[in-house]
């Protein structure tokens, strides 16, 4: 079985400050919300762990693991979406005016920008990370951990159960929520 897993709370989260490959730590809260997960979950044993390099995910899968001797791996293809130039802004939610504010609220009509990833293009990359895990791991009888990001958690889900793009964010997990990615 594989698993996603989205990393815990940051600051930024906190202020809803856009965060995507900047790479933000945990803050307290979200160090607390990765243990609780670990006592919620200890009962799952997991024989190999794939983690998005920003230190959010990766602490995230090592609060979240504990005990468990499960070795954690490095993948770039786990990282959240590049925002470009927006990273770091504020309103992306609320304010009309903002450049991503159809990314979050109508994504089906964004268009593209200023350097900013593509939901084609962090699909694309998360699938094929996957994929790989696919192929090198026996998911029928191994227990595999992706620890990630928001929209790179959502990106998969929405692929594997053919959601249209206007959904992606109905597949939206919470900080340090655990999805079983059914094939």
């Amino acid at each position: 079985m594989i698993y996603l897993l989205r990393h815990g709370q940051t600051e930024w989260n906190k202020i809803h400050r856009l965060q995507g490959v900047t790479d933000i730590p945990l803050n307290d809260t979200g160090r607390q919300m990765a243990r609780d997960a670990y006592a919620k979950y200890k009962d799952i044993s997991f024989d190999c762990c794939y983690s998005s390099p920003l230190i959010r995910a990766y602490e995230t899968a090592e609060l979240f693991l504990g005990d468990r001797n499960t070795p954690i791996i490095k993948d770039e293809r786990f990282r959240e979406m590049n925002f470009g130039p927006y990273e770091g802004t504020y309103g992306y939610f609320t304010d009309e005016t903002h450049p991503l504010y159809s990314w979050f609220t109508a994504p089906e009509t964004y268009v593209q920008k200023d350097g900013v990833e593509t939901f084609e293009e962090m699909t694309a990359r998360a699938v094929a990370g996957v994929e790989d895990i696919r192929k090198n791991h026996d998911i029928s009888k191994e227990n595999i951990l992706i620890a990630g990001h928001g929209a790179m958690c959502a990106s998969i889900i929405c692929y594997y159960k053919h959601m249209p793009l206007k959904d992606f964010w109905d597949a939206l997990l919470k900080n340090c929520e655990l999805c079983e990615l059914d094939f």
